[in-house]
C-alpha cells in the first residue's frame, strides 16, 4: 500500500472513532444531553421462582373437552386460546402451609378481623367429613386431619372459596413486606388460577391431552393407579389411599405440577356460566361475575369416578361451600418476557 492509501485509511479510522466517542458522550450526560433516555439509575427486574411454585410458560393450546362427552358439548366447547407465563404451586396447600396462614392471622389480625371471623371465615371446617356422606364414620378425619402432624403434608379442604382467596392476598403480603425489608422490589400477587390457566397447566405442555399424563389411561404398564380417586363403585382402595393422600404421592405432569387430576378437586378464579367458552376472549381468558355464587373447580378429587380427572371437565361448587374433597393452589403472574423464560 502506498503512503496515500496509508493516510487515508488512518483518517477513516479516526474518523469512525471520534464518532463512537461522540455517540458515546451524548448519552453520558446527566440531562441525556437533550435525547429521551429515560429515568436513570433504577435497579433491574430479576423474577426469582417463588419457593414451591414452578413454570407454566407462555403457550397456546386447545381449551375444552378433550375426548368424546356428549351430555356436556355444549358447556365445554373446543377454543384455542394463549395463556401467558405463570409459576403455579407444585401441590396443593397443604394443611401445616394453611396452619401458617391461621396461626399468623389468629397472633397479628385478631384486632382487625375478631377471632371470631378467623375461627368460623377462615379455619378450615373440618366437620364436613361428617356432613358430606350420610350414614359415614368420619369422626376420626373430623378429629384428626387438619389438627394431628400425620396430615400435615395432605391437601388442606373443608376450605370455601372466599377463605382460598383471602390466603393468597394473605401470602401476597406476607411476601412483599418481607421483601421491602430487604429493599427488594414488590412480587406480584398470589391468586387462583383462572378456569383456562388452569386447565393449560394440567395439560402440562400436551395438547388435547385427555389426562395430566397425557395418555388415555388411569393405569400405568405395570397397572399402578396414575391418581387418586374412586376407580369403581364401593372401590376408594385401588390407588393406595381410603381418602386424600399426601400430596406429590404420584408423578407430576410435564410441567412438574402434582396432584393436577385427582386427590382434592381445586377453586379456580372464575365464576360458572353454561356460555363461558364462546363469551371469553381467546388471550388469557377468565370469566368474571360477582353476582354468580357458583365458580368453577377443577381436576376432580378422591371420592370422584375417573371422569372429573379429564383435564377438559368443567363443573362447579357454591363459592360459601366447603367440601372434604374441594383444595386449592396459587398462581402468581410471569413479569417479563411473555414467552421462552427458563425453568
Amino acid at each position: 500500500m502506498n503512503k496515500i492509501g496509508v493516510i487515508r485509511s488512518l483518517c477513516y479510522i479516526a474518523l469512525f472513532g471520534a464518532s463512537i466517542l461522540i455517540q458515546g458522550c451524548g448519552r453520558g450526560t446527566s440531562d441525556g444531553g437533550g435525547d429521551l433516555v429515560g429515568v436513570q439509575g433504577r435497579e433491574g427486574w430479576v423474577m426469582t421462582v417463588p419457593y414451591g411454585m414452578t413454570t407454566c410458560p407462555s403457550g397456546t393450546f386447545h381449551m375444552g373437552q378433550a375426548d368424546q362427552d356428549v351430555p356436556a358439548t355444549q358447556i365445554n366447547l373446543n377454543k384455542q386460546v394463549t395463556i401467558g407465563g405463570f409459576y403455579m404451586d407444585e401441590t396443593e396447600i397443604t394443611n401445616n402451609e394453611y396452619r401458617q396462614f391461621i396461626d399468623v392471622m389468629l397472633s397479628d389480625s385478631v384486632d382487625v378481623l375478631g377471632e371470631q371471623y378467623i375461627r368460623t371465615e377462615l379455619y378450615p371446617d373440618t366437620a364436613v367429613w361428617v356432613k358430606d356422606f350420610a350414614h359415614h364414620m368420619g369422626d376420626p378425619m373430623m378429629e384428626y386431619y387438619y389438627a394431628h402432624p400425620a396430615f400435615d403434608e395432605y391437601p388442606v379442604v373443608g376450605v370455601d372459596w372466599f377463605a382460598a382467596r383471602y390466603f393468597c392476598e394473605w401470602r401476597t403480603k406476607h411476601m412483599n413486606n418481607w421483601r421491602a425489608e430487604q429493599g427488594l422490589w414488590k412480587m406480584p400477587n398470589f391468586r387462583l388460577p383462572s378456569e383456562a390457566e388452569w386447565e393449560y397447566a394440567a395439560r402440562g405442555g400436551r395438547d388435547m391431552a385427555k389426562y395430566p399424563w397425557g395418555n388415555p389411561y388411569i393405569r400405568n404398564a405395570k397397572g399402578c393407579m396414575l391418581a387418586n380417586f374412586k376407580p369403581g363403585r364401593g372401590n376408594y382402595y385401588d390407588d393406595g389411599f381410603m381418602y386424600s393422600s399426601p400430596v406429590a404421592s404420584y408423578f407430576s405432569n410435564d410441567f412438574g405440577l402434582y396432584d393436577m387430576a385427582g386427590n382434592v378437586s381445586e377453586w379456580c378464579e372464575d365464576a360458572y356460566y353454561d356460555a363461558a367458552v364462546p363469551v371469553v376472549w381467546d388471550l388469557n381468558p377468565t370469566y368474571y361475575d360477582d353476582d354468580e355464587p357458583r365458580k368453577i373447580i377443577r381436576g376432580g378429587s378422591w371420592k370422584d369416578i375417573a371422569y372429573f380427572l379429564e383435564t377438559g371437565t368443567r363443573t362447579f361448587e357454591y363459592q360459601d361451600t366447603t367440601k372434604s374433597y374441594i383444595g386449592f393452589r396459587c398462581v402468581m403472574t410471569y413479569l417479563g418476557r411473555s414467552s421462552g423464560f427458563e425453568f
